[in-house]
């Protein structure tokens, strides 16, 4: 049987993504001068732009080059606030800005000393490689995915087009001691490419070339502008893909900053797992390799992993060579209904337990269902939807092993369940897809129905599989007696789930409550030695968080680190820790 390309469930994802804005859009809406930024007294405009992905013909996901983190499969952000703030929004000053709150407070070059930076890669690079308009300049520094937001912006936004064009950006902003901070789209959701000390945002459209495909060895070498369906799309015929599945509109650049997953994270693992080497330039403009091409080695320390989840913290990567999996022969997806959330997780464990190899393992609560039926793309309401936790299930392997896999799953959900739960798998390749786009456009239908005014807040987390029935049933339990919207939605095949809570912003208890409950939260799975951060990475959105599961002494080993590759700290500074 011909092998099938998997990348399914998108058809619906155009009615709920963010309005996309061309490449030349984001560079220049008008034609601002240096001299121009350094006369404004006010900085960079606060006026709304979206913070959403790009493309070729538009913005992507995924912040790039370590800098931020895609949101992965379509799944809510990690502890923030799903609703643009305006609060916190302000200018930047002609000022020094200084980190406080390190343990050795750092101070960077003034705005003036910054433009005069930007003046210098303009002069090396190209007019054209730098933008200095406002408009710009709000796109790279706000997210409407996230409140997890800083007020400052950067002081321009430069593109570079190769490695040699990001080592000399490297030069010179290190040697003038300014900020830098890759982006790849904006969609990050935990404000890993905001810009609290201002700086020079570093964008990577125009590195969205496929340097190398080496099909006998199953591996790819990309630049970090590269968007993975785009990737699968190209190398397709060669029945090769590579697995991961966050947003589709993420990038290389910044799946790796975030060591994302998806849904296919419980068939195939995380980033990490699929980083075969990087090239990253560090912050004095050095350029590294991180490894050779082999699938193993023992040779020297793990570089590779050290970069991988960095957030552009200890270097930039503009290269990535990336494993390949072959394309499975069959695919198939089925969901299950239960009565209660407890259910639906415990029989996910069960079902993680059986040793039965899925493909994806994915949980949506009640009220997710409802959202659907009432909200959902046309295709994903061509059915309805019972209202109830249900479980959805991703199939992969040969066309025969799939429908012995569903045979024995469905036997085994029959007596998990007293037979009460109705097991319905899809009969047809369009009902695949259009019951897995159900999963895979919740994001977008659930921030469409958001009240004016109101704003979501979301945590994920993850937890031992054997804990993860106890924390989803503890956690629906904690937010519902809220008494405002709260769902639950997740990767439950790797123990990595989210809650989502609307609220009224302008109602103070109601706020503080909310805080206090995702707090809990966090403490609840960080007792059950879990993880406050399941797959968004820290950015500023989680820096108190990962003190609380790591410890003073663990983070002090990666400050340790962090100097050891930026001694001024000027790669991607105030994410992770301070």
């Amino acid at each position: 049987m011909k092998r099938r390309q998997v990348v399914s469930g998108l058809s619906g994802l155009s009615d709920f993504l963010p309005r996309r804005v061309s490449a030349r859009a984001r560079r220049w809406p008008s034609q601002a001068t240096p001299q121009q930024a350094r006369r404004s007294s006010g900085g960079p405009s606060t006026g709304g732009s979206s913070g959403s992905s790009k493309g070729k013909d538009g913005s992507r996901n995924g912040v790039n080059a370590l800098a931020a983190a895609a949101f992965g499969g379509a799944c809510f952000a990690g502890g923030i606030w799903f609703a643009r703030s305006q609060a916190g929004d302000k200018t930047t000053e002609d000022a020094i800005t200084t980190t406080t709150a390190s343990p050795n407070p750092r101070t960077y070059a003034n705005r003036a000393e910054m433009l005069h930076a930007a003046e210098e890669i303009a002069s090396l690079l190209g007019q054209d490689a730098v933008s200095y308009d406002a408009d710009v300049l709000e796109h790279h520094g706000h997210s409407d995915w996230s409140t997890s937001n800083s007020p400052e912006r950067a002081v321009a936004v430069v593109y570079p087009r190769t490695t040699e064009d990001v080592s000399a950006i490297a030069r010179i902003c290190n040697r003038r001691n300014v900020p830098m901070v890759p982006f790849g789209a904006g969609s990050s959701v935990e404000g890993n490419f905001s810009q609290p000390h201002s700086g020079i945002c570093i964008d990577f459209t125009y590195m969205d070339q496929i340097i190398a495909f080496h099909p006998d060895d199953m591996d790819v070498v990309v630049q970090p502008g590269v968007n993975w369906v785009d990737l699968n799309t190209h190398i397709a015929s060669s029945g090769l893909f590579a697995p991961m599945d966050p947003s589709p509109t993420a990038t290389v650049g910044g799946m790796v900053s975030t060591n994302c997953s998806g849904t296919n994270a419980y068939r195939y693992g995380t980033m990490k797992d699929w980083v075969l080497n990087l090239t990253v330039v560090l912050a004095d403009g050095t350029i590294i390799k991180t490894r050779r091409r082999p699938r193993k080695t023992s040779a020297g320390y793990n570089l590779t992993s050290l970069f991988v989840g960095a957030e552009g913290t200890l270097g930039i990567v503009t290269e990535a060579t990336l494993k390949l999996a072959p394309i499975p022969e069959d695919t198939s997806v089925a969901v299950v209904p239960f009565p209660t959330i407890h259910a639906a997780a415990s029989a996910a464990t069960a079902l993680i337990r059986s040793g039965i190899q899925l493909a994806a393992l994915e949980i949506m609560d009640e009220q997710q269902m409802a959202i659907l039926n009432a909200h959902g793309s046309p295709a994903v309401r061509k059915r309805h939807w019972a209202e109830q936790p249900t479980l959805f299930l991703k199939f992969s392997g040969t066309t025969t092993g799939i429908a012995s896999d569903i045979a024995r799953i469905s036997a085994l959900v029959s007596k998990i369940s007293g037979g009460t739960a109705p097991f319905h798998f899809a009969r047809s390749k369009q009902e695949e897809q259009d019951l897995w786009a159900a999963r895979k456009e919740s994001l977008f239908t659930m921030t469409s129905i958001r009240p004016a005014g109101f704003e979501m807040w979301s945590t994920d987390v993850a937890v031992p599989i054997s804990r993860l029935a106890e924390i989803i049933d503890w956690s629906k339990r904690e937010c519902s007696s809220l008494g405002i919207f709260a769902s639950v939605i997740g990767h439950v095949g790797d123990g990595n789930f989210h809650v989502a809570m609307m609220y009224d912003p302008s109602d103070v208890r109601q706020k503080e409550a909310v805080g206090r409950c995702v707090h809990k939260m966090m403490e609840k799975a960080l007792e059950m030695e879990g993880t406050v951060s399941g797959e968004h990475a820290i950015g500023i959105g989680k820096k108190g968080c990962l003190r609380d599961e790591l410890g003073e002494e663990t983070i002090g080993v990666m400050r340790k680190l962090k100097r050891a590759v930026d001694p001024r700290g000027v790669m991607n500074p105030g994410k992770i820790f301070d």
